[in-house]
């Protein structure tokens, strides 16, 4: 079981945290800052995934299992995002699953760093994630089937596994670096921050060292992240309002 935090109030100097609501959140596998921001994009967001989810009923003669993926940089805000998403759906009575594709590492995160240090920094990347894995689960949850999925202690950095009942679950978020890449997603959400403008919340959830190295690091995940834009079907920007992709809108015609 996850254990809660919640933690009202700012930290005092920093811009980045001066909403007063702001909540704070352990998880397994992640800590999160969930602020007026994602629950506002959150509630926009919803309307959407609902709007588009009904076509898919409709074109389904109304039973449809439906995948969003969020994808961003690190610290952009993907988890909040979901998290708060799932908040917004289960008050229309819509049970979600969130998947952290970022649990799908093939190396485990305590030896990723002495890995990609030997490998070099161009190892760093989308096949660094077990794509397989990521695709069957989703499979799973589209065929209603018990399925193991990966995930984190935060505590230990140790890969354990969660078993879920997908037929209980009518919608699943996959969000993640590069979680929009993963086949058979419905609604694909691609936000804008990037790595620099992210550095606070990098640094309270305290992940990894924060050095040279770590730098090179993000900024290879930068390229790697942006080049998923084209994929995606909404755009959240820095202030977390959400638009369509006039990328992908120009690509459909």
């Amino acid at each position: 079981m996850a254990h809660n935090i919640y933690k009202h109030g700012g930290c005092s100097g920093k811009k980045d945290f001066q909403t007063a609501k702001q909540l704070l959140i352990a998880m397994i596998g992640d800590i999160l800052l969930i602020n007026d921001n994602h629950r506002r994009a959150a509630r926009e967001l919803a309307k959407k995934v609902l709007e588009h989810k009904s076509v898919k009923e409709n074109e389904h003669n109304g039973h449809y299992k439906y995948v969003v993926g969020i994808s961003g940089e690190s610290g952009a805000g993907k988890s909040e995002l979901s998290y708060s998403l799932a908040l917004e759906l289960k008050k229309q009575d819509i049970r979600v699953k969130v998947m952290h594709a970022d649990n799908y590492y093939l190396v485990p995160p305590l030896l990723r760093r002495e890995w990609r240090m030997t490998h070099g920094v161009e190892s760093v990347g989308m096949d660094e994630y077990d794509w397989e894995k990521v695709n069957q689960n989703i499979r799973d949850f589209r065929e209603d089937r018990v399925s193991t999925l990966p995930y984190i202690d935060i505590l230990s950095g140790q890969i354990d596994t969660l078993t879920t009942d997908f037929q209980k679950i009518h919608l699943l978020v996959v969000d993640g670096l590069y979680a929009i890449r993963a086949e058979d997603i419905d609604l694909r959400v691609f936000i804008e921050l990037t790595y620099l403008e992210t550095k606070m919340a990098q640094l309270v959830r305290g992940k990894e060292s924060h050095d040279d190295f770590r730098i090179r690091v993000l900024e290879k995940e930068h390229q790697n992240v942006l080049s998923l834009k084209p994929m995606a079907d909404l755009l959240v920007n820095r202030d977390f309002e959400i638009k369509a992709n006039p990328d992908k809108a120009a690509a459909r015609t």
